[in-house]
């Protein structure tokens, strides 16, 4: 584990618990603490918010079901019954349209509700990369002073031979 989660129902802290931390940024960040807004989202609505989901992920079952549906009656060797294809073509299309209008009121819903508001996260993520971004392009600008010195050094010591 790379991040210890603790808190309550109105803060949450994430810790990093070594001081390895993700590709883009391998110093030390301090915990990061996000406050919830209390009562902003109820459980009833969250119970029924996670109930459309779940009704969202079962009618995708019944969509893929009905794609194999439509595949298994096209291979069928003594040809598809198209009566069985348009039903099921029309209860896939009706599927989708459902899908699609549950998936678009809760990501409304779930825009409406921010419990990262005071979040300073991707602020902070973005400085560090910045500066880590800063400390290579000045080690490189190192490399190219000492190159630099090198050459001088190496003119210097021909011109003092001839």
């Amino acid at each position: 584990k790379k991040i210890k989660i603790t808190g309550n129902n109105s803060e949450l802290r994430l810790s990093p618990t070594d001081r390895q931390l993700p590709l883009f940024c391998h110093s030390y960040l301090p915990p990061l603490k996000v406050s919830f807004p209390q009562n902003t989202m109820d459980s009833q609505s969250q119970n029924t918010s996670l109930q459309r989901l779940q009704n969202v992920e079962k009618r995708i079952v019944r969509v893929l079901e009905l794609a194999g549906g439509v595949m298994d009656e096209m291979a069928n060797p003594s040809g598809p019954r198209k009566e069985l294809i348009n039903n099921h073509c029309s209860e896939f299309m009706q599927l989708i349209k459902d899908i699609q209008v549950t998936l678009r009121e809760e990501i409304k819903s779930a825009c409406e509700y921010r419990p990262f508001e005071k979040c300073d996260y991707v602020p902070r993520i973005s400085n560090e990369i910045c500066c880590k971004k800063l400390e290579y392009v000045i080690s490189q600008f190192d490399n190219m002073k000492q190159t630099i010195e090198g050459y001088h050094a190496a003119a210097l010591d021909h011109m003092a031979l001839d």
